[in-house]
C-alpha cells in the first residue's frame, strides 16, 4: 500500500510541475508585442507621417486674421525653427509636434531619412487610410533657395457624436531634408477657410538649425 501511495504522490507532483510549466510559457507571449514607434523606417520602405485630421467635436472654424501676431518656435531637439500664430495650442514634443486653433492645424514631424522622390511620396500617401490626393507631388524651392516637395491632400474627421457631421481638411504637405534628417510639414485648413497668406508665411519661415 505504501508503494502505491508513493507512486500516486509522485504522479500528482509531476502533473503539478507540468501545469506550472505551461503557465510560465504562456505569460511572456502576451508581453512580447507591446507598442510600435510612431515614426519608424522599416527595411526597404520610406519613412512617412500619418495623415492630418480635424477634431470631430471641434466645430469652430475661422480664417487666421490679417493682424495675427506670429512668434518663432525653436525646436532644438529636432533641429529646426518656424513661425507660428501667437495663442495657438501646442501639443507633442521633440520630433513630432503640432499647433492648433479652430481646426486649423499645423504639424511638423522630423525623421532620420533622406529627401524622398515623387514616387515615394505618392506611395506614402496612397498607403494612408482616408487620404485623397488633390495635387502633386511637385518639386519647388521655398524662398527661392531651399528645395522641397509639395503635395495637397484632403481628409475627413470622424462623425461628430451629436450632429454626425464631419470636418474636411485641405492639407498642404511639404517635405524638406538636411544632413540626414527629413521634415514633413502639414498645414491643414477646414474647407471654406482661407489661410493661404498665413500658411505661406509659416512655411517660408521654416529653417534647419
Amino acid at each position: 500500500m505504501s508503494g502505491m501511495r508513493l507512486r500516486a504522490v509522485s504522479l500528482l507532483a509531476a502533473l503539478v510541475v507540468a501545469g506550472c510549466g505551461a503557465t510560465k510559457t504562456a505569460t511572456p507571449t502576451t508581453s512580447v508585442t507591446t507598442t510600435t514607434p510612431v515614426a519608424t523606417t522599416a527595411a526597404g520602405s520610406t519613412a512617412s507621417a500619418g495623415a492630418l485630421q480635424a477634431e470631430a467635436n471641434a466645430a469652430a472654424t475661422g480664417d487666421i486674421p490679417d493682424n495675427q501676431v506670429f512668434l518663432t518656435f525653436r525646436n532644438s531637439a529636432a533641429g529646426y525653427s518656424m513661425k507660428y500664430p501667437e495663442g495657438w495650442a501646442q501639443s507633442g514634443k521633440g520630433s513630432q509636434l503640432a499647433f492648433r486653433d479652430k481646426n486649423n492645424v499645423v504639424r511638423v514631424v522630423v525623421l532620420k531619412a533622406a529627401m524622398p522622390n515623387a514616387a515615394a511620396v505618392s506611395g506614402q500617401l496612397g498607403a494612408l487610410k482616408g487620404v485623397h490626393v488633390q495635387s502633386g507631388p511637385q518639386r519647388l524651392a521655398i524662398s527661392g533657395a531651399r528645395p522641397a516637395i509639395k503635395v495637397v491632400y484632403t481628409t475627413q474627421s470622424t462623425p461628430n457624436a451629436v450632429t454626425g457631421k464631419r470636418v474636411t481638411l485641405v492639407v498642404d504637405r511639404y517635405y524638406f531634408a538636411h544632413a540626414g534628417k527629413e521634415a514633413i510639414v502639414d498645414l491643414g485648413t477646414p474647407v471654406g477657410v482661407d489661410n493661404v497668406d498665413a500658411y505661406r508665411l509659416m512655411i517660408e519661415s521654416f529653417r534647419w538649425r
